[in-house]
């Protein structure tokens, strides 16, 4: 799980609350696609800390949640045939 934070400090801070509660956290620079200016990228702080602990920092630090989806979705199910979207074929009369 991660928390986005604009300011460097910001992170910094926020790390540091979650080591001294004893949960391990790194603040690394997150790359967001699109952005060229590398002085516009905003800090991420990656922990394994309970969620409800990481939203409260970054609710008082004015960042956001990203959660990390581990798992993959499953696979839709795949229709048997075709799928008719007009009426279905009428056998010809025959005379």
């Amino acid at each position: 799980m991660r928390g986005i934070f604009f300011d460097e400090d910001d992170a910094r801070a926020a790390a540091l609350v979650l080591a001294r509660g004893g949960f391990e956290a790194t603040v690394v620079r997150e790359r967001l696609a699109g952005e060229d200016d590398d002085e516009d990228h905003p800090w991420a702080v990656v922990t394994d800390a309970p969620m409800i602990q990481l939203e409260m920092l970054v609710e008082t630090y004015d960042g956001w949640l990203d959660l990390d989806d581990e798992t993959p979705a499953a696979p839709l199910p795949l229709p048997d045939q075709p799928k008719r979207i007009k009426r279905p074929p009428v056998d010809p009369v025959v005379e």
